[in-house]
């Protein structure tokens, strides 16, 4: 979760000691194949791009829905959680690597379909830090992206006001399995045993990207920064009242004794070595899926 005022991510300052009265929060990441020992090299398995992708490729001959103009009284997507109306993420499970994201250039507007309602509008940053979103879908001229402060939402930005960048890696988060597998261009690279959300309060499934990063606020989290995901708890009630509003995280701990374990309250939590390495390869806007486990790929010839 996310942190107290000195943070590019600003939270109530009681989060801290809440902190270490109890678990910390889930941190999601990507998690794939047969248990590994912390910190090894991932064997040879691929996430193939999808030879048929499900985005929608626009004709030369068909209209690009018009934007109805947005509201100036629009709420703002930022740090609390996102405002309703958005529509449900229908490959929320789906580990297929997204490849490019969206970074506002200046205010525009998130809707809930092509040429559909204006429901937001988005920023290029979020509390000081650069917004960069994965592209979900391509529909008549259209983009989807992963909607920040929610949960498995998608929001569709019509032509004009973002920039696009390309993404090289992806994290995949096992839940069953208490495993993090960091992979570039679909190929694993490397994985990690990891911590997870305790009973009732659950690392949250489904497609979510790297938000940003923040210094550590206390020493119990082992002095390592701390990437912030674009996922809140699914449910804000079940955390303690310091952590309300907080995102799901990704960071470590001051020991790795409960590693392999559901402790959290709803972060992803690895080795430090494992976090810096994250940390130094992982660039924020990259995508992280929460599945509950992965099948087990096909022997390779």
């Amino acid at each position: 979760m996310l942190f107290d005022g000195k943070s590019p991510y600003r939270r109530r300052a009681s989060w801290v000691a809440a902190a270490i009265a109890v678990p910390a929060l889930l941190v999601a990441a990507l998690l794939v194949g047969q248990a590994l020992t912390p910190g090894t090299t991932a064997p040879d398995r691929r996430i193939a791009a999808d030879p048929t992708p499900s985005t929608v490729e626009q004709s030369a001959e068909e209209p690009i829905p018009s934007a109805a103009p947005a509201p100036a009284g629009l709420p703002v997507v930022d740090y609390d959680p996102a405002p309703g109306g958005f529509p449900t993420d229908p490959a929320t499970m789906d580990t297929t690597p997204l490849t490019e994201a969206a970074h506002p250039t200046r205010r525009i507007a998130a809707y809930d379909a092509p040429g559909g309602r204006p429901r937001a509008f988005l920023e290029p940053t979020i509390s000081g830090v650069d917004l960069t979103m994965p592209i979900a879908d391509r529909r008549s001229g259209w983009i989807a992206v992963l909607l920040p402060s929610a949960n498995r939402r998608l929001a569709w930005l019509p032509p004009g006001g973002f920039d696009t960048v390309a993404l090289r890696d992806q994290i995949v988060v096992e839940r069953k399995v208490h495993r993090l597998t960091w992979y570039r261009a679909g190929t694993a690279v490397r994985s990690w045993k990891i911590s997870l959300g305790q009973p009732g309060q659950d690392t949250p499934l489904g497609r979510t990207f790297v938000l940003g990063r923040t210094p550590p606020p206390e020493e119990v989290y082992g002095g390592v920064d701390i990437y912030a995901l674009g996922s809140v708890p699914d449910d804000p009630e079940s955390v303690p009242a310091g952590l309300r509003g907080a995102h799901i995280g990704v960071h470590t701990w001051h020991n790795d004794d409960e590693l392999g374990e559901n402790t959290t309250n709803g972060c992803i939590r690895l080795t430090r070595s494992g976090q810096r390495e994250l940390l130094a390869e992982v660039r924020p806007g990259s995508s992280v899926v929460v599945v509950d486990k992965l099948p087990t790929p096909p022997p390779t010839a």
